[in-house]
């Protein structure tokens, strides 16, 4: 609601004061010395922050887009393990808004541009989905969000007046038992000489690619035969039982294990910091992991699928969701109910046995 008030000075010149208050928004003043000027004002500055395109009009005016995305990765991703994908989309949105003021940024911008993301191939010559795109929006959304509550550029994020597009149901791709020892047997020839136990651990505890690239040794108990992330998607500790084909990999691995370095699975191209000492960073298995595929034929399958499979193998093997959500660090039941229809033989056992215990044979 906007209220004008009529002021006449000491020196009987008239003005009038213009206030929009909006509930859920900090309200907004201005002067004008005609009262048609301030009643135009007060109307557009009303629908401006009704439909999300009004920011703090002196601070949204001196910086561009790309100012702030250069400011939020210099402070925020830079203290973020692995932020690759977040960069990939910031840059995205960079080359895109990187020339307009904050105060020019609205959410039918933003929008045209999320929505020219759907079906664009990315670096990677994949397709990309709705889901992705959603991905591109939250990371330019936090961005916002930085900048309106600590640095005071802006007084409102504009994502938070577009609706997310509607993701499909989680993907269920698991390897056959065909294809996962076709692959097993490609990966043991590959060049790459970590690709084998890279894979192996990842169908064994379904943990994430970056989470086993950035493992270190320091991270495996060897005696518990565990592996402590310290470092996950939920920013919580995951412990993973390392059992089997798994542990006795990583056993052998690491009497070979390089000096010096941390990392269980090192990249071969290591720097030299500003005092002379060697910097490792984790291998990179993109093109090995890739070629891998061709070789074993297997098609439509990604290197997060590896998740996919061992958690449908605990499905199928009678581990309930809780179980599988555990094992996979999630912190509710609805990211594994997709794996519900994997394990309907183990629920039917569960329900015969429940009913023999209580009816007995004759259901007295």
């Amino acid at each position: 609601m906007a209220n004008i008030q009529k002021r006449i000075s000491k020196s009987g010149e008239t003005s009038y004061r213009v206030q929009v208050r909006l509930k859920g928004h900090p309200s907004e003043t201005a002067s004008f010395e005609r009262l048609t000027d301030a009643r135009r004002w007060a109307q557009q500055t009303e629908t401006a922050i009704r439909e999300g395109r009004h920011f703090k009009t002196v601070e949204a005016k001196k910086h561009t887009m790309a100012q702030t995305i250069d400011r939020y990765s210099k402070e925020v991703l830079a203290y973020r393990d692995n932020p690759v994908n977040q960069k990939t989309y910031l840059k995205y949105w960079k080359e895109k808004l990187g020339d307009y003021r904050l105060s020019d940024i609205n959410p039918a911008l933003i929008v045209e541009h999320r929505n020219a993301l759907v079906g664009s191939k990315n670096k990677y010559g994949r397709s990309i989905g709705l889901a992705t795109a959603n991905r591109y929006s939250q990371a330019l959304g936090h961005v916002f969000t930085v900048a309106m509550r600590e640095w005071g550029w802006i007084n409102q994020n504009p994502l938070l007046n577009i609706a997310k597009y509607k993701e499909p149901r989680g993907r269920v791709r698991f390897l056959s038992d065909d294809e996962r020892l076709a692959l097993l047997d490609v990966c043991k020839d590959s060049d790459n000489p970590y690709l084998h136990t890279v894979v192996v651990l990842a169908l064994s505890t379904g943990a994430r690619k970056m989470e086993i690239l950035s493992l270190k040794w320091q991270d495996i108990d060897f005696e518990r035969k565990q592996i402590i992330l310290h470092e996950t998607k939920n920013d919580e500790r995951r412990t993973l039982p390392l059992q089997g084909y798994a542990l006795s990999l990583i056993q052998e691995h690491a009497k070979v294990r390089k000096l010096g370095c941390d990392y269980v699975f090192p990249s071969k191209k290591a720097k030299k910091d500003a005092k002379g000492k060697i910097v490792y960073q984790p291998i990179d298995i993109r093109t090995a992991w890739e070629n891998a595929l061709k070789k074993a034929e297997i098609e439509d399958f990604r290197f997060h699928d590896l998740r996919h499979s061992a958690a449908s193998y605990l499905a199928m093997n009678g581990a309930s969701l809780a179980e599988i959500a555990a094992v996979l660090g999630h912190k509710t039941l609805q990211m594994v109910k997709r794996y519900a229809h994997l394990s309907e033989a183990h629920t039917s056992t569960v329900v015969a046995s429940m009913n023999e215990r209580i009816f007995g044979d004759g259901g007295i």
